[in-house]
């Protein structure tokens, strides 16, 4: 599969060969697998405390004539703690068993519990050449929801990597034709709910992703674009290919990134 050459001012400048990474057979099932886990190894561990509920002195005798035992007061076998005391007469409370108001949880989150979802490196592997190739078909792209040029898909000249300024580099995408398409990328008001109070009040939806040949000053100019993700080539993953495990979404690829691809037989 050939793709056309663009440069900086949309003018074709030539025709490239696509390497194999790009032929891969459509899995969504594969993506999805994969995206999943990469977010499982973002996640943060969490959990209770071990001694939570479990700082009480409680303790209960059932022997008899002991003092501060229950023998004989028709109370069950719980672990207590006293509340108050009256003579010898003790006020109990229940303490440290599950079921008890001021106990500890039953079976309460555990930090050591292992959440990473494991996936085989060539599945992997096979699932980002998946979502390369999703990334070409204009049908998917277009279902996700992206504002696209009629050009769509092209390759943009190497020069491109130079752009230093973040002015430069939004009048280069409106040119190229992702103009809509960087509209798109606004924030959106989350409703009233757990998301909000977790500093997520605002949606931010995905716009393009730009795929370099590696450290370039096109890497510090694209990253204040709302939505837009560059990413050096050797650091693609799922996740960025198909951000929420939706595959199709739209890339720029420099001239450079593809030689890159092809030269280091990267995800191969």
């Amino acid at each position: 599969m050939k793709l056309n050459i663009f440069d900086l001012q949309k003018h074709k400048s030539g025709e490239k060969e696509l390497p194999q990474q790009f032929q891969e057979e459509y899995r969504p099932d594969l993506i999805r697998r994969a995206v999943n886990a990469v977010r499982s190894a973002t996640r943060q561990p969490y959990g209770t405390s071990p001694e939570a509920g479990m700082r009480s002195s409680s303790k209960l005798s059932k022997r008899r004539r002991k003092y501060r035992g229950c023998y004989g007061l028709g109370i069950s076998r719980v672990n207590r703690k006293i509340l108050s005391r009256r003579g010898t007469r003790f006020f109990w409370v229940g303490a440290f068993s599950p079921q008890t108001v001021g106990g500890r949880r039953a079976h309460p989150p555990k930090a050591e519990k292992i959440r990473v979802l494991d996936i085989n490196k060539n599945e992997n592997r096979k699932a980002i050449r998946s979502a390369i190739t999703a990334t070409l078909d204009k049908v998917i792209v277009q279902k996700r929801g992206h504002k696209i040029p009629i050009e769509y898909p092209f390759i943009i000249k190497s020069n491109f990597e130079s752009i230093a300024k973040t002015a430069e580099m939004r009048n280069a995408l409106k040119i190229l034709g992702f103009e809509q398409d960087l509209v798109r990328s606004s924030t959106k008001k989350v409703r009233a709910g757990t998301g909000k109070t977790r500093g997520r009040r605002y949606q931010k939806k995905k716009s393009i992703l730009i795929v370099v040949s590696g450290d370039c000053p096109a890497l510090k100019s694209a990253r204040n674009l709302m939505g837009v993700d560059i990413v050096p080539v050797c650091a693609l993953n799922a996740e960025l290919l198909a951000p929420g495990a939706m595959p199709g979404r739209a890339a720029l690829w420099t001239e450079k990134a593809i030689e890159e691809l092809e030269t280091k037989k990267l995800f191969l």
